[in-house]
Formats: C-alpha cells, sequence, structure tokens
C-alpha cells in the first residue's frame, strides 16, 4: 500500500514542493514547527531510514544539504535542524527545521497553523534560493 508521501511523490496529494530530483523530494510539513519546516523523503518506498542502500542514503543527505542551506537563506535562523523520528508516517523521511534554539525542534510542542497563501509563499521563497 502506497504510502501519503509516495502519493505526494506521484502528484496524488498536493504538497508544496522545494525541490525534487530523480531520487528525492522536498516539500513543506504541512504541522510545520516553525516557518519552513520542510521534509525530505527518497522516491523509493522504504519505511525505515536506515534500511535505505547505502549510496541512497548518502544521496539524501547532500540532497537535504542543498534544501537546508535555501531555507537559511529564506528564512531568519542561527541554523536548520535536522530530525529522524519515523514513526509518523512508514516512508524514510528527514526534518529539516529552522531553529534559533534547540528548543525550536521539540516535536512535542503546538504546530504552527499557517494559511495556504503563507505556506505557497514560503515554498517559493525557499525554491528561489535553491
Amino acid at each position: 500500500m502506497a504510502t501519503i508521501f509516495s502519493k505526494i511523490v506521484k502528484g496524488e496529494i498536493p504538497s508544496y514542493k522545494i525541490a525534487e530530483d530523480e531520487h528525492y523530494y522536498a516539500f513543506l510539513d504541512i504541522n510545520p514547527l516553525a516557518k519552513g519546516h520542510t521534509l525530505v523523503i527518497p522516491k523509493q518506498e522504504t519505511d525505515y531510514l536506515f534500511d535505505l542502500e547505502d549510496d541512497l542514503l548518502a544521496g539524501m543527505m547532500v540532497f537535504s544539504k542543498k534544501v537546508a542551506r535555501a531555507i537559511e537563506k529564506a528564512v531568519p535562523c542561527k541554523r536548520i535542524g535536522v530530525a529522524v523520528l519515523g514513526l509518523e508516517v512508514p516512508h524514510a523521511h528527514i526534518h529539516l527545521v529552522p531553529i534559533n534554539a534547540e528548543s525550536d525542534i521539540s516535536f512535542s510542542k503546538p504546530k504552527l497553523q499557517l494559511s495556504k497563501e503563507e505556506m505557497q509563499a514560503i515554498a517559493d521563497k525557499i525554491r528561489q534560493s535553491i
């Protein structure tokens, strides 16, 4: 059964796309911890990040770095926090979260509620920074 992330990659479910190549897809998290919170996924449907083949995992980190640099240019922050939880959707993914303090990447804190227009503006700004 296809995951929600696989459906996003196929265009069956809309997303705020940041970047895409042959193997990876990056899009804004719809329940963000911060403006610019982005998910990076492999297009290959694999549940657990560490079940990915070594070259696919390594490439995912390089792709994430490119996306993180664009987020840094588009969203004021000190760093881009990186988190791998992998329990909420059975598809390997990396969270890239703009942070100014370690507490900014706490997944127990309330998520932001942003309008579609604001999400689109953030996605556009990050995409333009790649």
